[in-house]
């Protein structure tokens, strides 16, 4: 079964101060965000690409800071025959700071405090990577794929503000 893309891509792009502060608004931007395009709070899309960007935003302002610099959120919901695929990109100034292959991604001691946000990127990914664009930026990205069968998306683009549905 194919799975080329049935319907034009959403996108949406912001840039960040890189501190926790910003790492702590892309997580809360991307619930909102899915919210607005149909999935709500709580849902099994929403909650798995809370915990990616959580992550690849904490890891970009703790490692791949550059004083001055901001780092930019990008997610594309795609759509196929069969599912959606959400792609979470947060991109940073510090190239020379790359994340392990996830081919190659190993487990921490667990002496260890830290080092365990790719392994959850890696569980709930569909794939994940790092593209390194030139010298200043490189984006870790995340893609998310969701049944369409999985959940039942509410479709409000036909509805008007006088004709919202009583609950």
């Amino acid at each position: 079964m194919k799975s080329e893309i049935s319907a034009p891509a959403r996108s949406f792009t912001v840039r960040l101060s890189a501190t926790r502060r910003g790492a702590r608004l892309a997580r809360r931007l991307v619930l909102t965000q899915l919210d607005l395009w149909g999935f709500p709070y709580a849902t099994s899309l929403s909650e798995a690409a809370e915990t990616v960007t959580a992550e690849l935003a904490a890891n970009a302002v703790t490692h791949g800071r550059t004083p001055g610099r901001d780092i930019r959120l990008a997610l594309t919901l795609s759509r196929t025959h069969t599912a959606h695929i959400l792609r979470i990109a947060v991109s940073d100034t510090r190239p020379d700071h790359l994340p392990p292959d996830p081919a190659t991604l190993t487990a921490p001691s667990t002496e260890t405090p830290g080092g365990r946000g790719l392994f959850l990127v890696d569980a709930l990914a569909t794939r994940w990577g790092c593209t390194v664009h030139d010298h200043l930026v490189k984006t870790v990205w995340a893609e998310l794929a969701h049944s369409r069968s999985q959940e039942k998306v509410l479709d409000v683009s036909h509805w008007s503000v006088n004709h919202l549905p009583v609950t």
